[in-house]
């Protein structure tokens, strides 16, 4: 089924007096909370996609039996943690904005970027999380990688390859690299938790340290990780990211101290 197809199927379930009880259990204790915590265990469960409609604020508040105001509280909490939005208007009402893995993704990204804006934490600290993080993903993506992420492994190389590790072009394969085998990986969480990598620590890695990176260094470490991948080697996948991932906190040392 189609997103196309999936969004009038919603629209008749809310219009629904059946399928209205069905859908949400009445709150108890503090109703805006468990509104929130409804919204959002319904979103997982029937695997909605940003911009699926939930409903209007008076459908929704009909299902809850709550009043508008309760309801909004409760979307409020939602749309801080980047779930839901709201739209007004003809065709507007409530929309799934990002998925519950998204929405974790994009709070850590800002709270972190946040924290390296008022040096609450350094470079060095964040990619020494990213090896408590990554290492073990290393060796998950080993024990679960089919021919399609050695290809995947494989383009992202190709595609840096060639390019200053100070550019946007090396830095976007970097990145790729890293997703896939954080997505190989096969857990949600990790994932979500390594994907500020993406956002927010890559970037600034490449703007502080890109200058001082050999670009042939990473692409090597790179092909030893894609080496441990495709042969299933899931202690020497961990092996060859903790050298990789040691490589760059290195040299964010190196760069750091030569400042002071």
């Amino acid at each position: 089924m189609t997103r196309g197809d999936r969004r009038p199927r919603i629209l008749e379930e809310v219009g629904s007096p059946t399928a209205r009880r069905a859908r949400f259990t009445q709150p108890r204790g503090t109703s805006s909370e468990h509104i929130a915590r409804e919204i959002r265990r319904y979103i997982v469960q029937h695997d909605l996609r940003p911009d699926d409609r939930l409903g209007t604020e008076k459908e929704l508040a009909g299902e809850f039996g709550v009043s508008r105001p309760t309801l909004r509280e409760a979307l409020r909490l939602l749309a801080s943690s980047h779930l839901v939005r709201a739209s007004r208007g003809p065709g507007g009402g409530v929309f799934v904005a990002s998925t519950q893995n998204e929405g974790i993704r994009r709070n850590l990204s800002e709270s972190i970027a946040t924290m390296l804006e008022t040096d609450s934490i350094s470079l060095r600290e964040l990619v020494e999380a990213r090896i408590q993080l990554e290492v073990p993903l290393a060796g998950l993506a080993a024990e679960n990688a089919t021919a399609q992420t050695v290809i995947e492994l494989e383009a992202a190389i190709a595609d840096a390859d060639g390019n200053h590790p100070a550019s946007d072009d090396f830095r976007l394969a970097d990145a790729r690299f890293h997703e896939v085998i954080a997505r190989t990986a096969g857990n949600e969480l990790l994932r979500a938790f390594t994907s500020w990598t993406l956002d927010v620590l890559q970037p600034l890695l490449i703007a502080r340290i890109g200058e001082a990176i050999d670009g042939d260094a990473i692409l090597r470490q790179h092909r030893d990780i894609l080496r441990a991948v495709r042969r299933g080697h899931s202690v020497a996948a961990q092996r060859a990211m903790r050298r990789h991932l040691g490589y760059v906190r290195d040299r964010i040392g190196e760069v750091e101290d030569g400042s002071r």
